[in-house]
């Protein structure tokens, strides 16, 4: 389950195959309109799902010019991202809730 308490979008329960993908795309919604900050400090339980749902809000993010700052990474998610070689690609995690969420760099406009 995902839901907003403040400024942050807070997940909790399970991140699985049988849960994210109605988890992703409430996240993909709140992208195409806003940046995103996800709290996953209550996430129980996770498998690689987890990881796609991670890869695909960043690769949303990155298409609207939308900040995605996360915190909370359960450790089994990090460790299954580093198992997958992709721990590079997640979007960064935030220690400190008051930091200005990332924007991407615009690209270049052709001429």
């Amino acid at each position: 389950m995902i839901k907003r308490e403040g400024e942050w979008m807070v997940v909790h329960g399970s991140l699985t195959i049988e849960t994210v993908p109605e988890i992703f795309a409430i996240g993909l919604q709140h992208l195409a309109s806003e940046d995103m900050q996800v709290d996953f400090s209550h996430v129980a339980a996770v498998d690689s799902a987890a990881v796609s749902l991670l890869l695909g809000w960043a690769r949303a993010a990155s298409r609207y010019r939308h900040g995605l700052r996360v915190t909370g990474l359960p450790d089994d998610l990090q460790s299954l991202a580093h198992l997958y070689g992709v721990v590079e690609l997640l979007p960064q995690q935030s220690n400190d809730p008051s930091r200005n969420v990332e924007r991407p760099e615009p690209s270049a406009s052709p001429s």
